[in-house]
């Protein structure tokens, strides 16, 4: 399971402000009713374009090597 601060990328657009291939950053964990993910998405300046509540598969973890 994802936890919060983790990256993800989502596999779908979300908003006219979010769309697929976006990278955002997990704020909050919900595991019930259903698991779902409150997730950051930034600017390149650092400002929040948005935060939406995203489930599971809406998105793959990005993993920094």
């Amino acid at each position: 399971m994802l936890k919060d601060h983790d990256v993800i990328k989502i596999n779908c657009d979300l908003s006219d402000k979010v769309l697929k291939g976006a990278v955002g950053a997990i704020v909050m964990v919900f595991e019930h009713p259903s698991l779902a993910y409150e997730v950051e998405f930034l600017d390149e300046e650092g400002y929040t374009i948005d935060i939406c509540t995203i489930n599971p598969q809406q998105i793959e973890e990005v993993i920094y090597i």
